[in-house]
């Protein structure tokens, strides 16, 4: 299983079809697979060996899903980079993955150079922006025009495709290590679960170097489908580009349909274009879903829910079951069944499972599965159990097979899409010198379905207002794991027989009322 036989397969079915429109740029299959093999060819030139990490930070654009087979075709491995990151955290990334070679467009070249100049072994700095190069950078557009098409180094199976770095439990990122295997299959998977045709126009507005929109791009290019890429997610700009170019298809994290929702431009765009809109990443209100089945009258709606770990999809909830009434009602708070693809338990401490509808920790097993962490073999023997990834995330399964979620096993909190662990907060909340210990939970939020809410004790006599440590994290960590809120406190916080904050009830009064302790 080869990423770059997707590519192959779709220049030669729909050589003359549109594979990508970006801006006022458009390219076919027949040029994007032409452009792809120089532009591996170059990758070559500039030192890129079988198995070599080569990153990304860029905006979306059509050179990222250039970028996105060019990487795998000269052998090398894709490194997509969180465009919302701290310039720490690409530091950190950069210097953990050994990357050699760093593709920045315009937004993010400054940090490329700073990056630079802070790690020895980052040896290429490439430009793929429209603007002037900046000195000291190879030009995108000189490399693919200055180098011969190569040939596929033929890497497949289980050989890496990719690390995605995610957020950490110890308070620092982990790469996740992704296979050609994990990508064709869930490219496959993708193709087949979200009822993709011959032809399908996909609108990217969610971040590219997400895996959920990663893995778009091998579902779409399997049906030799259309990539229309908008740089990134604004509300007017993804209307426009629906109306403008007519998408079929487009994924949304529950927050960006939210804001589309609440925006009054929708009511004067035509969006009868789209047939199917999918969310997923975070879990959605059934209000907003009901809001949005009457905003969209041409749309049917899909679940997709996982992890990178898993490619990233596990289950789908599919448009038969988003109904109020009827014989498949009663399923929409689910997150759907298990793909084809993969096989789902609930299981105790013991890994033994549990009776449907009691509830424990989910587990994934099959294709889609990662290879493990990059340079932490400890946690992934820790994440990784026969081959069953524990997903961390707690629920019950019904009768039928539909996953329901409840809870987190492990400390993490989604926001707006986003992971967020608590100990990366934490740490950079405690290189203040005011700050004695902190707790980072998720409280209940309407509009990103949880927020980062810190409980801060400070040292004694130390004096910080909440806004000077919210500047204070976001020189350390992205804006978006950054605490929204903090609350200050002078009491212990409660500790568990092995000395370890309960959470649990620090979390407790937010979470009154609510029927499952994720919003």
């Amino acid at each position: 299983m080869q990423i770059t036989s997707i590519l192959r397969r779709a220049a030669q079915i729909n050589p003359k079809g549109i594979a990508t429109i970006y801006q006022d740029r458009k390219q076919t299959w027949a040029q994007m697979l032409d452009r792809v093999a120089r532009l591996a060819g170059g990758l070559q030139a500039l030192g890129m060996k079988p198995g070599d990490r080569v990153a990304l930070l860029s905006l979306n654009s059509d050179r990222f899903i250039e970028y996105y087979f060019a990487s795998v075709w000269g052998g090398g491995a894709m490194m997509p980079m969180n465009i919302r990151w701290a310039a720490a955290e690409c530091v950190y990334a950069l210097q953990d993955a050994g990357a050699e070679i760093l593709i920045v467009d315009e937004a993010f070249k400054d940090v490329a150079i700073e990056a630079k100049s802070q790690i020895p072994g980052l040896q290429t700095l490439i430009y793929c922006g429209d603007g002037e190069t900046p000195e000291g950078m190879e030009n995108y557009e000189d490399i693919v025009a200055s180098n011969a098409p190569t040939e596929d180094a033929g890497r497949s199976g289980d050989d890496l495709a990719g690390i995605f770095y995610t957020g950490g439990t110890t308070g620092f990122p982990k790469g996740v290590m992704l296979s050609h295997t994990n990508f064709y299959v869930g490219g496959v998977s993708n193709a087949h679960e979200i009822n993709m045709a011959e032809g399908t126009v996909y609108l990217h507005a969610a971040p590219m170097f997400h895996i959920a929109d990663l893995v778009w791009f091998a579902g779409v290019s399997f049906m030799a489908g259309t990539h229309v890429v908008v740089p990134m997610f604004t509300v007017d700009g993804t209307l426009d580009a629906i109306e403008k170019h007519r998408p079929n298809q487009i994924l949304l994290v529950p927050v960006m349909l939210q804001m589309i929702l609440q925006s009054d431009k929708l009511a004067q765009t035509d969006v009868s274009s789209l047939k199917q809109i999918a969310y997923g990443a975070s879990p959605i209100t059934q209000s907003v879903l009901i809001d949005a089945f009457a905003r969209f009258p041409n749309a049917s709606f899909l679940q997709a829910f996982g992890q990178t770990e898993l490619s990233p999809v596990a289950t789908v909830l599919p448009e038969g079951y988003h109904v109020l009434e009827g014989a498949k009602a009663g399923k929409l708070r689910s997150a759907g069944r298990a793909t084809m693809v993969c096989e789902i338990r609930v299981v105790d401490e013991d890994m033994h499972e549990v009776p449907r509808g009691d509830v424990g920790q989910i587990i994934v097993k099959g294709p889609t599965t990662m290879l493990g962490y990059w340079n932490n073999p400890e946690v992934t023997a820790e994440t990784i159990r026969d081959g069953w990834v524990m997903t961390g995330d707690a629920g019950y399964m019904d009768e039928d097979g539909f996953i329901f979620l409840m809870d987190r096993v492990k400390d993490m909190i989604v926001s707006g899409g986003e992971n967020v662990y608590s100990a990366e907060v934490e740490n950079a909340i405690g290189q203040h010198p005011a700050v004695a210990t902190s707790a980072v939970i998720g409280i209940p939020s309407e509009q990103w379905g949880e927020s980062v809410h810190a409980l801060v004790i400070l040292n004694p006599g130390a004096e910080v207002t909440a806004e000077e440590l919210q500047k204070h994290c976001h020189t350390l960590i992205a804006g978006y794991k950054s605490p929204r809120s903090i609350e200050f406190r002078t009491e212990p916080f409660p500790l568990s027989g092995a000395n370890k904050v309960l959470k649990t009830e620090l979390r407790k009064p937010y979470w009154e009322g609510q029927e499952r302790q994720i919003s």
